[in-house]
């Protein structure tokens, strides 16, 4: 039996945007000529997966089908959420409607998850298949490349899960990982009458409402439409609390392979450093007497670069009325100004530069400095540059 992915795609992605009404879901970002949703709906595609499903919600309906359309992906159901009731009752919905049989394995992916070396990953599923009985859970870990505050972790004694942290402080992180923890991905595999079997013994009102909800649901044009009174009234839970934390019988697949879910522009920023030669074109380079910049991609309210500050050489001491910025520091040790703070930076160090603040880059060294820059705000020109001191005489 193929195993059926199950796209969870209802997220706002409001982390990238906290001061915008209007944001795009991380989702449905164009990174370059691709978005996150669109690279999962590419891995479905292998030969190991059943017709994929998406659970979404009207808001993101169309968006949905115009990338199934797009990635030409024919045979799908889309299961719509009426109401935000979090990921059990999402996850749960979707495992009941008709199209699966009971035993069908299945494998619930975030659709906003960037996820390299797809072959290691598939492989893993595939292999674990004949693990999943009618109770078990499988979760897929990631191995730590730093200790980041940013995911969940969990401990294991062999395969057997132990223990859940969520996003610890970078100290306990640090701790974790020399416990051999491993990233929660949260990503789930297992099989339907699991799902079912687990809600029942520990979410009763959950299974109820959700049944319920499945079972009045409208079906058209490959779209349910979920009852909303019914939906409603399950508890508002992440499959994490609401049955990862009370059931014993969870194993963990174990995976070190590149992964990120893009969820700060630290990651974003990080992302377009390691393949900067994707977008480099030289028509987008521009010098200054500081050193040059290259504009890497013009995305709708960002803007990536990478900055290129040679020896001796310092920008404007200066404000941003209409974007705030995102530095990771690649290549140097850039001297920063920012209000009334001074300090150096060293690679692989980040930093944010909220709208309205004082700021400054020097590179006092002999070495040059990069950075990667994502400028997030409504006006990306270099109009918006209020100069305050510029050794270069470009005051007004």
């Amino acid at each position: 039996m193929k195993i059926r992915p199950v796209i969870l795609c209802g997220g706002a992605g409001t982390r990238l945007w906290p001061n915008s009404k209007n944001h795009q879901a991380k989702q449905f970002i164009d990174f370059g000529n691709w978005t996150l949703l669109g690279k999962t709906l590419e891995r479905v595609k292998a030969s190991i997966f059943d017709a994929p499903i998406i659970s979404t919600n009207k808001k993101y309906l169309k968006q949905v089908k115009q990338h199934l359309k797009k990635h030409k992906i024919r045979k799908f159901k889309i299961v719509l959420e009426p109401a935000k009731r979090n990921t059990a009752p999402a996850i749960l919905s979707t495992a009941l409607i008709k199209d699966i049989p009971n035993e069908q394995p299945l494998m619930f992916l975030a659709a906003d998850h960037l996820i390299e070396k797809v072959g290691l990953f598939n492989k893993a599923i595939k292999k674990n298949q004949k693990k999943l009985t009618h109770n078990n859970i499988f979760i897929f870990g990631i191995k730590p490349t730093m200790p980041s505050s940013e995911f969940g972790y969990f401990l294991t004694k062999n395969t057997k899960v132990t223990r859940f942290i969520e996003k610890p402080k970078e100290a306990k992180a640090k701790q974790i990982i020399s416990k051999k923890g491993y990233w929660n991905s949260g990503m789930f595999y297992l099989r339907k009458d699991s799902i079912i079997n687990n809600f029942k013994k520990y979410q009763p009102n959950i299974y109820r409402n959700c049944n319920k909800a499945v079972t009045k649901a409208k079906y058209k044009s490959n779209v349910y439409y979920l009852n909303k009174q019914a939906f409603t009234k399950a508890t508002a839970k992440s499959f994490d609390y609401a049955i990862l934390e009370k059931t014993k019988d969870i194993n963990a697949i174990k995976l070190d392979i590149p992964w990120s879910d893009l969820g700060s522009w630290k990651e974003i920023c990080k992302m377009y450093g390691r393949n900067k030669r994707q977008y480099f074109k030289k028509k987008n380079v521009f010098h200054r007497p500081w050193g040059s910049y290259v504009n890497l991609f013009n995305g709708k309210e960002f803007l990536i670069k990478e900055l290129y500050v040679k020896p001796k050489g310092i920008l404007s001491l200066q404000k941003h009325h209409h974007r705030a910025e995102h530095w990771v520091v690649t290549h140097g040790k850039p001297k920063i100004t920012l209000n009334k703070k001074y300090f150096t930076m060293k690679p692989d160090e980040t930093i944010f530069i909220p709208l309205g603040a004082i700021h400054r880059i020097e590179n006092p060294y002999k070495k040059p400095v990069k950075i990667i820059e994502a400028q997030v705000g409504s006006i990306l020109k270099e109009t918006d540059i209020v100069r305050y001191q510029d050794v270069y005489g470009r005051v007004k």
